[in-house]
């Protein structure tokens, strides 16, 4: 297989239809993410590139419930990622997501429970993510009620496929945070809501592109967001299936959107602030943010 051809399984397409052909993308890589091996090396390599590109922090997700085919366990799964994380150059943490679909529920209280077994040896939090447009938000509202009686952090994918109405039930299931929540421009009280209880939002401009929220870079919504006094946080969702990362987002962002220079820091700050890291290392990390914008 050449280069172009494998890099036709791994990408997603500038012009997905929408966000189910974009999630079509991840089948190839899940098929060679199936052993122990396989997940630690992968988690290793990729923390190897991140540590290569800059970044401080990050929190990485994944499915463990998607790793299975050959026999392997979530908790198996969950401790191969832990154990690439291990040889990270830099502080990672590990966000473990549950899905949607038709017979998920098992699996995901399965993903909910080892979310808050493994809380305090690098996962960091909880997800729920898939097909936002097909399997709506509001029939997972038992498992962030189990999240919240054993003290799991979660994010919540809304706003993406599904519009302002997701972004309600989300935010009804107590969440702090939104995977990508773009569409709650859809309803004017709700961004105000957004805004006064600083609610993060989980932008990944690319892949809102490729999914078909908006056309190009120009519409991506910047001045209206940061306006409304929205806590904004900028993202790469999947570096490969996206081809980006965080660095090039903001530049995307300062060449068509209209970002000031000064207001990059402010971004990255509210992407550490709305993190599930520790305040101690929140504080470390904002002053390594501080001083380098200085």
């Amino acid at each position: 297989m050449s280069d172009s051809e494998l890099e036709g399984h791994l990408c997603a397409p500038r012009d997905c239809d929408d966000l189910n052909q974009y999630l079509a993308t991840f089948v190839f890589a899940l098929a060679l993410l199936q052993t122990r091996e396989q997940l630690s090396e992968c988690t290793r390599l990729l923390t190897e590139q991140m540590g290569n590109e800059g970044y401080l922090y990050a929190e990485i997700r994944f499915a463990p419930q998607s790793h299975g085919r050959l026999g392997l366990s979530q908790r198996e799964a969950v401790e191969a990622v832990l154990k690439g994380i291990a040889q990270a150059p830099f502080s990672v943490g590990v966000i473990l997501c549950c899905m949607r679909g038709d017979d998920t529920h098992e699996a995901n209280v399965e993903t909910v429970r080892l979310a808050a077994e493994y809380r305090d040896r690098g996962v960091v939090g909880l997800d729920l993510a898939g097909a936002e447009g097909l399997f709506p938000t509001r029939d997972y509202r038992e498992l962030f009620e189990l999240a919240q009686q054993l003290g799991v952090n979660y994010t919540i994918h809304a706003g993406e496929a599904a519009g302002a109405e997701s972004v309600r039930e989300a935010l009804s299931f107590g969440t702090r945070r939104l995977g990508h929540g773009v569409r709650c421009l859809e309803d004017p009280a709700l961004v105000e809501r957004i805004a006064q209880e600083q609610i993060a939002l989980e932008a990944c401009p690319t892949s809102e592109i490729q999914t078909s929220i908006y056309s190009c870079y120009e519409e991506f919504p910047l001045r209206e967001l940061l306006d409304a006094g929205v806590c904004l946080t900028i993202n790469s969702d999947n570096l490969s299936v996206s081809r980006t990362n965080v660095r090039q987002e903001l530049e995307h962002l300062q060449k068509d959107c209209g970002l000031r220079d000064e207001e990059v820091p402010q971004l990255l700050i509210n992407a550490i602030q709305a993190s599930f890291a520790d305040e101690a290392l929140k504080a470390e990390l904002v002053g390594h943010i501080t001083e380098a914008f200085r």
